[in-house]
């Protein structure tokens, strides 16, 4: 199976989604699974992981409605609130949902600490009892609570989207290559090859910008914990669903066809259970 790991879907709401701003003008509408089904069919994509943009619970019950009525739709990583009272009860109500493989927070949007902080690491620490993953949304000056974060709860699997989000654009690489390689030590954390465009200068990028990061991410994460991820639709503001793949795919040809085959889909079937 071939597996996009990484992309959303959305009815456009000026108002929920401000994160999405004016020169985003191209994904400033509905984005659903009639919208993804050819693009992923085109590019020899079987099936893909929602994964969530909105921070609500809401959220999480619309994915697995899609999931549901779309056999594409492999798996969700959903929204709960990890620092709730209640997070066991809301944990036990999400897992009968079989296509429920996870849970993510946007905390590229939080306080640099805010993985470090207590309340946050003993929600996390809940996913281990119902078998659920973790996404790590971040920028890299949250790299330091995201190391802290691993170590901490070995028992979760955790997977870093986007690469972390590093300053591809300004050709920063040293103190995120130095974190991203501490973070790779621990056994239970993967990694996502995804997003990398729009961290890039969206109109002059060149496949080359990303060789270095990617360098840094298969030499220290290896081929058996990274996952393809297209983050569409975010990624068409910079590139179009093909070229983001030929990125990776280019990338990855010189490892051999089994190395690509676990990068495009046999890592995401691994971590998120499909």
């Amino acid at each position: 199976m071939t597996i996009d790991s990484h992309q959303h879907f959305w009815f456009y709401n000026p108002e929920r989604d401000s994160w999405i701003t004016e020169d985003m003008q191209r994904i400033r509408r509905d984005f659903l699974p009639a919208d993804l089904e050819p693009v992923l069919k085109q590019n020899g994509i079987d099936g893909c992981v929602a994964v969530q943009a909105d921070q609500s619970e809401s959220e999480t019950l619309f994915l697995l409605q899609m999931a549901e009525a779309y056999s594409f739709v492999k798996g969700v990583v959903g929204w709960v609130d990890l620092r709730a009272e209640n997070l066991y009860e809301r944990l036990e109500f999400f897992s009968q949902f079989e296509e429920l493989k996870g849970f993510r927070h946007v905390v590229q949007g939080e306080p640099e600490d805010f993985m470090m902080r207590p309340e946050f690491i003993r929600g996390v620490r809940q996913l281990a009892a119902f078998d659920l993953t973790y996404d790590i949304l971040i920028y890299p000056n949250q790299l330091k609570a995201a190391l802290h974060l691993v170590r901490t709860v070995p028992e979760v699997s955790f997977i870093i989207d986007h690469l972390a989000k590093p300053y591809i654009k300004e050709n920063k690489i040293n103190t995120w290559s130095n974190y991203l390689t501490e973070i790779a030590k621990s056994p239970n954390v993967y990694c996502k090859v995804s997003g990398m465009v729009t961290e890039a200068d969206w109109h002059n990028w060149k496949p080359d910008d990303f060789r270095p990061y990617l360098d840094v991410v298969f030499e220290q994460f290896g081929p058996e914990r990274i996952a393809f991820g297209s983050d569409w639709p975010v990624c068409l503001v910079a590139a179009e669903y093909d070229q983001m793949k030929s990125i990776v795919e280019d990338y990855v040809k010189p490892w051999g066809e089994e190395v690509r085959q676990k990068v495009f889909g046999g890592n995401a079937v691994k971590f998120y259970s499909l």
